[in-house]
This record gives structure tokens, C-alpha cells and sequence, in this order.
């Protein structure tokens, strides 16, 4: 009686006949590309600035690129795939930014790598967004938990496993191909996965695609003109030593994005649908938590571009080393991230604060390992261990506690924000403490190298500190 009566309900029905666990491999395998890409460009750098005879804002703008395109648009890209389907959008995301990979690793040129660098980060902008919102419309209740518990492990475990990887691609020097083969290997895994993606994620139909929202056109060229004006001099500051311009954009960041508010507050007021829809902006805790995923992903970023130009460039390391150097953050990461939710019930409301405090220490940590200019021997790497776990503490309860009470129908406008927030932290961190490691520099040398290390560690160590203040704050709320 139970096969025949229960195979009936199961069978053809588009909103049963879902394999969750299918979906969520598929789109964090996406979100894990995407995201590889942000930081595999690091460790190639060097190559790519010899082989293309690059200069230095060429070689900037190759690592900006990507970064800047997937910032500005990724707002955008959620509230397309709100509008005309998750799946739809995902799936043409994953399609241009294999295609834009192609582009990148047959580059004849600079200018032609960071045009198609843009392209990868649309594509990016795209695809990521619709990650979320499907999560959040596949998974309830403690299913969710842990599928929220993968997504933030995925999401930071990429930067270090980014360094990695491309580390191991560039030594490799496969056929001859030197850099390319950290922009040629997204082309077998986003074919494949776009055949997986057409047969495991749900129909648009079935995913709350349909519902008529306006773009709202004005909103997105205010918030991409700010974010423009922000990320430009913010990567390009460093190497044109801060000339007026980067501070009058930097200013006119601040009115376009005050523009931006007033403007989005008049639509809804008017009955509109606001880029940002502001009862998300009024979820209870949403506004810190998008300061505390700022902080760690800053933190984060920072940590990994500043070591490794401290690795390559003062301790003359070669990619693949450098890379590895990352292996254990990368583990412990991902480790601590898919299991803090099992740690007992009266641990988790100190895990974020404590997360805060543990990378801070680490990073003070890496700052004196290395600070006799050498490599820092064995005790570095339980040192890169502990900003690992540091790094997942502070930031996997944060990003689920967000997601916990929003309602599945503002997914995409929740993933849009707290997905910006997360790219703009890792562009302001790479932006900032690099050039504050770049700007300590005093001379040629490992040991100039490390002294400006250990000032970067220390700046990294104090926004952690703030982030842990933060967190404090929430816990009397």
C-alpha cells in the first residue's frame, strides 16, 4: 500500500521530482569558479605583466577588472533573476563567463584581457546572485542551515583555494602556455556544468520566476556610477601615487551614493520596485551583519594579496610555493565552516566575536613569523591554520543569522546586497592594505619587505578587532 500509494506523489510533479542535493553541488561548484577567479589572477600576475609586456596599471586593471564588473552588476543580476528566472539567469551567467575564460586565455594583448576580464565579471554578476536566492527557494528549516553552512564555506574557501590553484597552474607552464591555463581551465568546467545545471535546476515556472518587477534603470546607473567611482581610484590610487582626481572621485562617490538612497527611498515611498527592496534593508540584524561580512572579507582579501606580494615578490618564491603557502587557511576554512553549526548551542552566539579575535591574533601572528625576513618555517603554518578557522568563525554564522529570517521571496534583493557587500570588502581590502604594504615598503630586501608586512598585519588585526566589536554589539541587541 505505501509503494503504490506514495509513488503517485512523487512521480512527475516539477516541485517534488527536485534533487536538492544535485542543486546545490552544481550551483556551488559555479559560485567556487566564480569565485577562484577573483584571486587566481594574483599569483599570475607576474607572468602575465612579462609575457604581455604589461605595465603597472595594466596589470591592475587585469586584477580589477573582473572585480570591478562583478560588484556593479551584481545587484542587477539578482533582480533579473527575480524577474525572468533564477535558472534562466544562472545558467546564461555561467555561459558567458565560460565563453569570456576562452577569450581570457587566448588574449593577444593587455587591453584585450582586461576587456575580456569585464565580460568574466558580468558573467559572474549573473550567476552568483541566483546561488542564493536558490538555495533559499530549494532548502527549509535545518536542510537550509546546512546548505548556507556549504555556500559560506564555498564562498571564502575560494580565495585562498584560488591562490593555490593558480599557483599550481602557472608552474606547471602546461605546453608552454604560462598564465593562460588559469583562464583556460573554466571552459571544460562551465560546459559541463551547464549541462548539469539543465537538468538539476528547477524550471523557472517553479522557482517564483514570472512576477513583474521593473528593473529600475535609474537606480542601477546611480549605484553603478558610485561603485565605479569608489573601486576605480580605490585599485589605481597605489600606482598613480593618489593624484587629485582619485579624491575628487572618491568624493563624488559619496554624493552619487547618498543620491542613490534618496532617490530608492522616493520610488518605494512612490510604489515602485527600488533596486534594493527596503524591508530586506529592515530585516532585523541585516545592516550589521552586511558591516561584519564587509569586515572579514576585507580582512580576508587583504591578508592573502599582501602575503603573497610579500612571498613572490621579497622571498622570491615561485608561484606554485607562494600558492600552497595558503593550503591550510584553505582547509581549516573549509573545515570549520561546514561544522560550527554542530558546536554546542551555548558556544554559538561567542563564535563570531571569537572568530574576530582568533584572525586578528593570527594575523599579528603571521606579521611576527615573518618579521626577520625569512620564511617563517613551520611555525607559520599553525598560524595560517588558526586565521582559517578565524576567518569561517567570523563569517558562516554571520551570513546564515542574515539569511535566517529573510522570506524566500526577497532572496534575490538579500543575495544581491550581502553578495556587493562581500565584493566590495575583498575589492576595499586588496585596495587598502595593499597599498599601505606598497606605500611601507623602504626598500629592496626581505626584511624591508617583512616590516612592512607586520605595519599591514597590524592594520588587518585592528579592522578585526572592530569586527569583534561589532559582533559584541549584536549579542546586546
Amino acid at each position: 500500500m505505501t509503494t503504490t500509494t506514495a509513488r503517485p506523489a512523487l512521480s512527475k510533479d516539477p516541485r517534488t521530482d527536485r534533487r536538492p542535493g544535485a542543486l546545490l553541488a552544481v550551483v556551488l561548484a559555479a559560485q567556487f569558479m566564480a569565485l577562484l577567479d577573483v584571486f587566481i589572477v594574483n599569483v599570475a600576475a607576474p607572468t602575465i605583466r612579462t609575457e604581455l609586456a604589461a605595465g603597472g596599471a595594466g596589470i591592475q586593471l587585469v586584477v580589477a577588472g573582473y572585480t570591478i564588473a562583478y560588484a556593479v552588476l551584481l545587484i542587477t543580476g539578482a533582480r533579473l533573476g527575480d524577474r525572468i528566472g533564477h535558472r534562466r539567469v544562472h545558467l546564461l551567467g555561467l555561459a558567458v563567463f565560460t565563453a569570456a575564460s576562452l577569450a581570457c586565455g587566448l588574449a593577444a594583448g593587455t587591453g584585450q584581457l582586461i576587456a575580456f576580464r569585464v565580460v568574466q565579471g558580468a558573467g559572474s554578476a549573473l550567476m552568483i546572485p541566483q546561488v542564493l536566492s536558490l538555495i533559499q527557494r530549494t532548502f527549509t528549516g535545518e536542510a537550509r542551515v546546512r546548505a548556507l553552512g556549504a555556500y559560506s564555506a564555498v564562498l571564502a574557501t575560494g580565495a585562498a583555494a584560488g591562490q593555490v590553484v593558480g599557483g599550481v597552474l602557472v608552474s606547471a607552464d602546461l605546453f608552454g602556455s604560462g598564465w593562460r591555463p588559469v583562464f583556460l581551465v573554466n571552459v571544460p568546467i562551465g560546459l559541463v556544468l551547464l549541462v548539469l545545471g539543465t537538468k538539476v535546476l528547477p524550471r523557472d515556472t517553479d522557482s517564483g520566476a514570472g512576477r513583474v518587477r521593473s528593473l529600475d534603470l535609474p537606480g542601477l546607473l546611480l549605484l553603478a556610477g558610485s561603485v565605479s567611482l569608489l573601486t576605480v581610484p580605490l585599485v589605481l590610487g597605489q600606482e598613480a601615487d593618489w593624484p587629485l582626481w582619485t579624491w575628487l572621485s572618491l568624493g563624488g562617490s559619496l554624493v552619487l551614493f547618498a543620491a542613490f538612497g534618496a532617490y530608492e527611498a522616493g520610488l518605494a515611498r512612490r510604489g515602485g520596485a527600488p533596486l534594493i527592496a527596503p524591508r530586506v534593508l529592515r530585516v532585523p540584524g541585516i545592516g550589521k551583519a552586511a558591516l561584519r561580512i564587509a569586515a572579514v572579507m576585507a580582512v580576508n582579501a587583504g591578508f592573502l594579496f599582501t602575503l603573497t606580494l610579500h612571498l613572490q615578490g621579497a622571498l622570491g618564491q615561485s608561484a606554485l610555493r607562494a600558492g600552497l603557502t595558503f593550503g591550510p587557511t584553505a582547509a581549516v576554512f573549509g573545515l570549520v565552516g561546514l561544522t560550527w553549526r554542530r558546536w554546542p548551542a551555548r558556544l554559538q552566539p561567542l563564535l563570531v566575536p571569537a572568530g574576530f579575535l582568533l584572525t586578528a591574533a593570527s594575523a599579528l601572528g603571521v606579521g611576527a613569523a615573518l618579521e626577520d625576513g625569512g620564511t617563517g618555517g613551520m611555525p607559520l603554518y599553525p598560524v595560517l591554520c588558526a586565521m582559517g578557522a578565524g576567518l569561517a568563525l567570523a563569517f558562516g554564522p554571520v551570513l546564515t543569522g542574515a539569511l535566517a529570517t529573510v522570506r524566500p521571496e526577497d532572496a534575490a534583493d538579500a543575495s544581491g546586497l550581502l553578495a556587493t557587500v562581500t565584493q566590495l570588502g575583498q575589492l576595499i581590502g586588496v585596495a587598502a592594505f595593499g597599498s599601505l604594504y606598497l606605500g611601507a615598503v623602504a626598500g629592496p630586501g626581505a626584511r624591508a619587505s617583512a616590516e612592512a608586512l607586520g605595519e599591514g598585519t597590524l592594520a588587518l588585526a585592528a579592522v578585526a578587532v572592530l569586527g569583534a566589536s561589532v559582533g559584541l554589539l549584536g549579542r546586546r541587541r
